[in-house]
């Protein structure tokens, strides 16, 4: 065991942690020349197309007599629980820092996840190479951060592979060896999954005590499932099958498991014959934090819909679905996603693999409803809220979020934050003139175009992270939208009682610019409950009826004019109005 060591990449998106994995693999000569390329364990096509990584990969290295196990680690703050079961799975860190970009978020953010666990940290600064790389600022940062001292920082370019070996080297000497006892009862930590067609569900996982071997029965403790293990081994490029694995090590395992909701990541593994006394601490249920209703355009892809998303489910167990259906968009499915980038990811995976169009409608979170009878319902979509004369109080999730910019842009962000409800809890100076801002703010506000605007305001240079922190009571009212005085339930939205005027108005001015004209009149309302707050009309499309009466007496006119107004009448009340794609849309970008 003290041969093994266990470390994950954590970094803040596109500092280089994918590149910094690949130079790794080439100089352990772990990836034959032929196999390489750019983001090697990047396995997805949307994942090398954006430069993202969306779900952790493991791979095994040897190194001067050692087996380096690699955890390399999503980036984006949607995908933070998965960085904090690859955290648990290590017994060290490399955080890697961008010499041009200095700390940012979600550095801190996944940092301080590292140090709970007791990490070995090795701060790495990447990009040096670079024109306009600032190592010796950043260093003073990361000194600050960590409190470490300023020659045990390394620094490297992961592009040109200059400084990786000395990485590979601090790994072997700075992160301590596994602790664990081979003998002891199986324990193990699952902190990834994945699907492969003709072999189920294959579950990733870091032996904490205990040897397992091949055929052994084993239990998934969180769920009580047993299962045989057909195949277990160790990750290399490929699957490397082996008899036996033991305490310290990664491994995977396949035991022709079919349903993604069995195996949950964070998860402990044990025997059946012998278990362990308690399961690994830290294990959370993922949970969805935006929901979205997702709609087939042709009604008849309804089932087409239901299989693309349960095959989905199978590489991304934090998905979640539930039919529902709209009176304008017909069946559908309420999905729940991690996050907007989460959600975007998605709808871009069923387009891709699925060939699916779909429509989806306002993204919005969860509610906790309390009635005047003492319950309490969960409110996920605004078309399920009790009635008005119910409801006691509604509570929204809050966020803790932390903001990391130059002091430049302060005013700008303060204004943005606070517009949105924001509660400005502290703010500090990293270093330099660099502050890190505190806010606590609704999630609700933040779902829809916080993020860009965030960005467009600090020119790209504010970072941004986030994590729950609890529900409040809130002032919210269910703002509908009437067309005809029909309702359009899919536009329906929940929304601060202050704000409810301000947005109804928009959203009204908006639908009349993208609402076709038809032959009739159509009457556009935003109302709360019975009280319409804000109204536009588009116009009816009028043939000249009075073309023809060229003099004659005012009545002639008047005769035909009538006529065509009771025509219109009877057309408004058999007509229907059709809602248009791009109006879904529109509420997303009414600014």
């Amino acid at each position: 065991m003290d041969k093994i060591r266990n470390f994950c990449i954590i970094a803040h998106i596109d500092h280089g942690k994918s590149t910094l994995a690949d130079r790794m693999l080439e100089i352990t000569k772990t990836v034959d020349v032929r196999q390489m390329e750019n983001q090697v364990l990047d396995d997805m096509d949307l994942e090398k197309e954006r430069g993202i990584t969306i779900k952790s990969h493991a791979i095994q290295m040897d190194y001067k007599g050692y087996t380096l196990n690699l955890i390399d680690t999503p980036g984006h703050v949607d995908f933070s629980y998965e960085v904090s079961r690859s955290i648990a799975a290590c017994e060290g860190a490399v955080l890697v820092v961008d010499a041009t970009q200095g700390v940012q978020a979600q550095t801190i953010s996944n940092l301080y996840m590292a140090i709970e666990h007791d990490l070995e940290i090795i701060p790495v600064l990447n990009k040096c190479d670079m024109d306009n790389a600032m190592p010796e600022r950043v260093e003073d940062e990361i000194v600050d951060l960590l409190g470490c001292k300023r020659e045990e920082i390394l620094r490297c370019s992961a592009k040109t592979g200059e400084g990786v070996p000395e990485i590979l080297d601090a790994v072997v000497e700075r992160i301590p060896a596994p602790k664990g006892d081979p003998k002891a009862p199986l324990q193990c930590l699952v902190f990834d999954s994945v699907f492969n067609s003709f072999r189920g569900i294959i579950a990733y996982f870091k032996v904490v005590n205990g040897t397992m071997h091949t055929g052994d029965q084993v239990r998934f403790v969180n769920t009580g499932k047993e299962y045989d293990a057909d195949e277990i081994g160790i990750l290399k490029l490929d699957m490397s099958p082996r008899k036996e694995i033991s305490a310290g090590n990664v491994g995977y395992i396949i035991s022709g498991i079919k349903t993604s909701t069995e195996v949950k990541v964070g998860d402990t593994i044990t025997h059946v014959a012998r278990p362990c006394d308690k399961a690994i601490d830290g294990f959370e249920e993922a949970k969805p934090m935006v929901f979205a209703g997702v709609y087939p355009i042709e009604s008849e892809d309804y089932e087409d819909l239901r299989a693309s998303l349960e095959k989905l489910q199978l590489n991304d167990a934090s998905l979640t679905f539930q039919p529902e259906s709209s009176m304008a968009l017909g069946f559908g499915f309420r999905c729940g996603f991690l996050g907007l980038l989460h959600m975007e990811i998605i709808q871009e995976r069923l387009d891709r693999e699925f060939d699916m169009d779909v429509i989806t409608t306002v993204p919005n979170v969860s509610y906790n409803v309390y009635t005047k009878d003492g319950g309490m319902v969960e409110v996920h979509n605004p078309a399920g809220m009790p009635d008005l004369t119910e409801i006691d109080r509604i509570e929204e999730p809050y966020i803790r979020a932390s903001v990391i910019t130059t002091a430049d842009y302060i005013g700008p962000i303060m204004t943005l934050c606070l517009g949105k409800r924001g509660e400005l809890v502290k703010q500090e100076y990293i270093s330099g003139n660099r502050m890190e801002l505190l806010f606590d703010m609704p999630l609700g506000e933040i779902v829809i175009d916080f993020y860009d605007k965030l960005k467009s305001i600090s020119k790209g240079y504010a970072s941004f992270d986030w994590h729950m922190n609890g529900f409040r009571p809130s002032n919210l009212v269910k703002l509908d939208i009437l067309l005809n005085g029909e309702q359009v339930d899919a536009l329906s939205t929940l929304t601060h009682r202050d704000n409810a005027v301000d947005f109804g108005r928009r959203m009204c001015e908006k639908l009349k610019e993208l609402l076709p004209r038809q032959q009739f009149d159509i009457a556009i309302q935003a109302a709360i409950g019975a009280k319409i707050i804000a109204r536009e009309t588009v116009k009816q499309v009028r043939k000249d009826v009075l073309a023809k009466c060229y003099g004659g007496d005012v009545s002639r006119k008047r005769k035909l004019l009538e006529k065509q107004k009771r025509g219109k009448k009877r057309m408004k009340q058999i007509g229907n109005v059709e809602v248009p794609q791009k109006a879904f849309l529109a509420v997303l970008k009414l600014d």
